[in-house]
């Protein structure tokens, strides 16, 4: 990817819409040891696009977890049309990669700074044996669930708050880490339970973490009232285990 200059063409801004199956990727953003999302739509985008472009994503995602929506802002002086670029990538594409949309934006449109909130959703297979056409794609989690119980207890993550206790801290600087949690659901389809959490930005594997924790409020080890104790906390240790990525899904990114 290259920075672009005015040439003989006009800018362009388009946002393009994708969805993908996480799976075998180690997230969206380029990694240097391992495939990315973001590594294989260049290479695609590339067949199209000779000249230079700039290419922003509206996050990053962990190894292993999907998106039902995923944005992507893409600068170029090429004068495709939006129909014609979605086709084009699609059909270099994988089958695990797709895009929904293309659509020109003004210049000043950010996949990443121009949201105003994203939702995530976790997936969990609520049911003594396991389903098969489910592995990578739920978390399977044998025991039976209150989910009435559970989504009581999740209302203590919305509001603004400072959610240290639901960040895994790495080599990135930390800086602020307050976020506004404007809601949260816990509901059951047949043996399906989702968590459906929307905030104005997600830290390090928080939603992960918050899962992780209503699990432990679940098996007792966590009172149903403690949860906001532990965000006051303000002390990763006292929350729950990060659940694991099978069951996390990107699925909607508001502007």
């Amino acid at each position: 990817m290259q920075h672009i200059t005015a040439g003989n063409n006009q800018i362009r801004n388009l946002l393009l819409t994708i969805s993908y199956d996480g799976s075998t990727y180690h997230g969206w953003q380029i990694q240097q040891n391992a495939l990315a999302v973001q590594e294989v739509f260049q290479k695609a985008l590339e067949n199209i696009i000779k000249t230079p472009y700039e290419l922003k994503g509206c996050s990053r995602t962990d190894s292993g977890v999907h998106a039902n929506m995923y944005c992507i802002s893409l600068q170029t002086d090429h004068t495709i049309t939006e129909q014609r670029l979605m086709c084009a990538l699609n059909r270099f594409l994988p089958m695990n990669i797709a895009v929904l949309d293309c659509t020109e934006m003004p210049l000043d449109f950010h996949a990443r700074y121009s949201c105003k909130s994203k939702e995530y959703i976790y997936k969990i297979w609520n049911k003594q044996v396991r389903n098969p056409f489910l592995d990578g794609y739920a978390y399977h989690y044998r025991y039976d669930l209150d989910v009435d119980m559970l989504n009581t207890a999740a209302q203590a993550y919305i509001g603004r708050h400072d959610y240290t206790s639901f960040c895994t801290l790495d080599n990135r600087r930390a800086g602020d880490l307050t976020r506004n949690v404007m809601n949260f659901s816990v509901i059951r389809d047949g043996d399906m339970v989702i968590m459906r959490v929307e905030a104005d930005g997600f830290l390090y594997n928080m939603v992960r973490i918050m899962v992780g924790t209503l699990l432990r409020v679940a098996q007792g080890k966590i009172p149903p009232d403690g949860i906001l104790d532990i965000i006051n906390a303000k002390n990763r240790a006292y929350a729950g285990p990060t659940a694991p990525a099978c069951g996390l899904y990107l699925n909607k990114v508001n502007y």
